[in-house]
């Protein structure tokens, strides 16, 4: 609803940024770190994601030379070429805790996996998340951030109402989960049936000292409402996307050992 009309005619992680979904600039993230291996958790208007990927032509979205009448397309970049995406209906109104449990089957064999929600970007170094949280004996950790894009104001005040300060939410100690997950499988002991992800599962892990907040001060962004998508949106066509990590200027390390689920709607 905050999306407009958008999300009655696609998924929110179909709403595109510049001329591709976010789902895409998000999968595009992974992938530069190695992740190629996805897992899309579909719900609401997944056929739509299902059709982008069916129909997608790498020549249509990357430089390619055209020869011999066009019988011989060489494609000067590619993208998606090398990835390998599962598609799972894990339910139209399902939580996200239930969305992961739909998903455990998939996951056999994995020591780590890693998880995200469809509408938020990065420029986070994702090999240094997961050296951190795998370093430490946990069950889940996640991206920390400070919402550096909402123009809210923190307030502290007595009892009785007096404000004894108010600031900028970017320049208080509050963070926010920003989405961005790494997972042992473990996790699936710990979300009960119909649960959602932080709710029950992340209670329990406060408690047995088994969750890790990796803090981050560098770029995230949500697309939550029609104001973010419009920032995401101005920064790509400046020429300022900090999450284009993948572009030539990225470092193009890899860290491969983990399976990456994409919650997809």
């Amino acid at each position: 609803m905050r999306m407009d009309d958008s999300s009655a005619r696609v998924p929110k992680p179909m709403v595109p940024i510049g001329t591709r979904p976010i789902l895409w600039h998000i999968m595009k993230y992974y992938a530069h770190f190695g992740h190629k291996d996805f897992i899309v958790c579909l719900g609401h208007r997944g056929e739509v994601i299902k059709e982008f990927f069916l129909s997608y032509n790498e020549a249509l979205s990357n430089d390619f030379v055209f020869a011999n009448g066009g019988t011989e397309i060489q494609l000067i970049r590619s993208d998606i070429h090398d990835w390998r995406i599962t598609f799972v209906d894990t339910g139209m109104h399902a939580s996200v805790g239930e969305r992961l449990a739909a998903v455990r089957p998939y996951l056999a064999g994995e020591d780590v996996f890693l998880a995200t929600y469809g509408d938020g970007v990065t420029d986070a170094p994702l090999p240094e998340v997961i050296d951190t949280v795998v370093s430490r004996d946990v069950v889940a950790g996640f991206l920390s951030v400070r919402p550096s894009t909402y123009s809210f104001h923190t307030v502290d005040a007595d009892e009785d109402g007096i404000v004894r300060e108010i600031q900028n939410i970017a320049a208080s100690n509050v963070r926010v989960n920003a989405g961005f997950f790494v997972f042992r499988p473990t996790i699936f002991d710990v979300i009960q049936r119909g649960e959602d992800l932080v709710d029950g599962p992340f209670r329990r892990l406060i408690e047995r000292e088994q969750l890790l907040a990796v803090g981050y001060d560098g770029f995230w962004a949500p697309m939550d409402t029609l104001k973010d998508k419009a920032l995401l949106d101005t920064l790509l066509e400046r020429g300022e996307a900090p999450w284009l990590v993948w572009e030539p200027e990225g470092d193009g390390e890899q860290h491969p050992e983990a399976t990456t689920v994409a919650e997809g709607a």
